[in-house]
């Protein structure tokens, strides 16, 4: 099982479009890592077990004879790419990804439980800025609906 991912780093793209992975963070990929497009606009990293896991769970989920399940695999699988840290800890954005994700030099990596997201710095903070306004609110209805 990966350690839990957790954190906001504010971080700069190479000009090879490689992020260093922060130091803290980087054990659970020691044997590989995957990397996709995510929802919301920014690229996910999964360790193996993690990705495997994360497949495991959208297979079961998604229906590959429904319109809507082939195209979510397209969406969270064509993208995706297997990669390994490099001896500083870093790994390149493939051109898709960062397109998908609309990548400028100023970014941010954030772990998010089981994995990683790569998000535009501004892009980030609109995010953030949003959700700050709204947090009691979503937290609130889920545990409403939950019950």
């Amino acid at each position: 099982m990966t350690s839990m991912l957790l954190g906001e780093y504010a971080q700069k793209l190479d000009e090879k479009n490689r992020v260093t992975v922060p130091a803290r963070l980087r054990e659970p990929f020691g044997d590989g890592l995957f990397v996709t497009r995510g929802l919301d606009k920014c690229v996910a990293i999964y360790a193996r077990d993690g990705w495997d896991a994360f497949v495991e769970q959208q297979t079961a989920r998604l229906d590959p004879f429904t319109r809507e399940g082939r195209q979510m695999e397209r969406f969270l699988f064509g993208g995706a790419v297997e990669a390994e840290l490099d001896r500083q800890g870093r790994i390149a954005v493939p051109p898709p990804l960062m397109q998908h994700a609309v990548l400028q030099r100023e970014i941010v990596v954030v772990g998010v439980r089981d994995r990683l997201e790569i998000w535009d710095r501004g892009a980030w903070e609109r995010g953030l800025a949003e959700l700050e306004g709204s947090a009691e609110n979503v937290a609130e209805r889920l545990v409403r609906d939950a019950r």
